[in-house]
């Protein structure tokens, strides 16, 4: 599967500050038409972790929470909150390691990733003991964008929830996707695909929905930037009819974890 055409990366500017029952989509189609633009089927829509989190009510404050023994226990070893770590361990299937740098853990939706997800950065009262959990389910989450989208549009993008995760081996976060719909998540060349001396390739699986949302990732920002949400063209070869297996079918089965 080759690029027909140079990919462009575009940050929807004016998006409000979302909360609680609004809706994205609806947001995405107000904000192109302010812009001269419409969304169109074969178009990428990047949105960001925290406003698909803000929207499903994912809101949670630290003094609600009642540690138990195990979450103090965890705390004491991490340098956390008690109510931190109770809510790691009740966003998570497993702890993988627990530092004083990190919180390694695997989340109920089998992502790996430091604290779980809960983040208190571009939270409304962060400061305050307010954090945010990811959406229950990511796909599930971006299928319903997207079917609202097509709905208020008649068009089809596809839709990737996007959030910044660190990586085993290298410093620094880089953005993933953990939600999709309508999108080539793995683009596997092997047995198909060429390299520039007519070898066929035996390995190669591209990681395009990841691709795709580090690239959006990076034009968005993480800070004040204000713009939660990139539309992706030049990639309608990878957008799909049908809504497709999800973020989930990138994840490596536990089995084959070569770490362990």
């Amino acid at each position: 599967m080759q690029a027909q055409k140079p990919l462009s990366v575009s940050p929807l500017q004016g998006m409000p500050l979302f909360a609680p029952g609004m809706s994205v989509a609806a947001e995405v189609v107000a904000a192109m038409l302010r812009d001269g633009d419409v969304v169109r089927s074969g178009d990428i829509v990047v949105v960001a972790q925290k406003i698909v989190s803000k929207v499903e009510g994912r809101i949670v404050r630290l003094a609600d929470v009642q540690p138990g023994a195990p979450a103090r226990e965890l705390a004491a070893k991490a340098a956390r909150e008690p109510e931190m770590a109770q809510l790691i361990l009740d966003e998570s299937s497993e702890i993988l390691r627990a530092t004083l740098a990190a919180i390694i853990a695997r989340h109920k939706t089998g992502h790996v990733l430091a604290n779980a997800g809960i983040d208190a950065s571009n939270v409304e009262h962060g400061d305050g003991g307010t954090v945010l959990l990811w959406p229950t389910d990511p796909d599930a989450s971006a299928r319903a964008i997207r079917a609202e989208l097509a709905a208020l549009t008649g068009q089809h993008p596809a839709v990737v929830i996007a959030d910044s995760l660190g990586r085993a081996w290298r410093i620094g976060t880089v953005g993933a996707a953990i939600g999709c719909a309508g999108l080539c998540v793995l683009d596997d060349r092997r047995g198909t695909g060429q390299d520039l001396f007519g070898r066929t390739l035996q390995a190669t699986v591209i990681a395009v929905a990841d691709a795709v949302a580090a690239m959006a990732v990076l034009a968005m920002g993480e800070g004040a930037e204000g713009t939660p949400v990139a539309l992706v063209r030049g990639g309608g070869h990878w957008v799909t009819d049908d809504d497709g297996p999800g973020a989930a079918s990138a994840l490596r089965p536990q089995a084959e974890d070569m770490f362990r």
